[in-house]
């Protein structure tokens, strides 16, 4: 136990120190976070409409702040190329995220192309039936998703890597709303770059 928490830590920092010095980046993340939390509730009631908000609000805040506001040249705080950092991302790395996102963005018009998604699923009656048949396709990427890079890690590196790495992905919201709280704060202030003091220090 004291390994995998270890190990656990060590993803958490290194996924901070190395992926999120935008504090637009952070800043999205934490409603991403406060967004996947409450998804998180509502897929005990209603599993379809928790794959709605979890992609289209909580996924979209926390990719567009990787693609569009985090600095992709040579990090300065921690001495590494963007290449680098890409090819020792122990989750989705750029690329991943891509195909990832692509298939969320293919699968409504796959269902609405292919409402039995070739004889697979009763086909959806009404725009309410087809909009929860795509909430339900979501939620099946994501958990897929979660798993196909756990089997990936398992792979690559070890079973203990991939658990540690879906335990962090699966408890990241909770542990984002108290490492990116204040990040709005700095935002207002006028600060768009975290200095990383901490990191630097460690």
């Amino acid at each position: 136990m004291n390994a995998f928490l270890k190990e656990l830590a060590t993803q958490r920092w290194d996924d901070h120190r190395y992926y999120h010095h935008s504090r637009i980046n952070q800043s999205l993340h934490l409603v991403s976070a406060i967004s996947f939390v409450v998804a998180y509730g509502l897929l005990f009631v209603e599993p379809a409409y928790a794959a709605i908000l979890a992609w289209c609000v909580s996924m979209t805040t926390r990719q567009a702040g990787h693609f569009f506001f985090e600095p992709r040249g040579y990090d300065e705080v921690n001495q590494a190329t963007d290449d680098y950092k890409e090819q020792i991302k122990v989750g989705y790395n750029i690329r991943r995220k891509i195909v990832l996102m692509s298939a969320w963005v293919a699968l409504p018009l796959l269902l609405w192309l292919q409402p039995s998604l070739f004889g697979l699923i009763e086909p959806a009656v009404g725009w309410q039936g087809y909009v929860h048949d795509v909430g339900l396709a979501w939620l099946f990427l994501g958990v897929s998703g979660l798993l196909f890079r756990v089997a990936q890690l398992t792979w690559q590196q070890s079973l203990g890597t991939g658990l540690v790495w879906m335990s962090k992905i699966l408890t990241d919201p909770f542990h984002d709303i108290w490492l990116y709280h204040k990040a709005p704060l700095h935002l207002l202030r006028g600060e768009l770059i975290d200095p990383m003091h901490h990191v630097q220090s460690h």
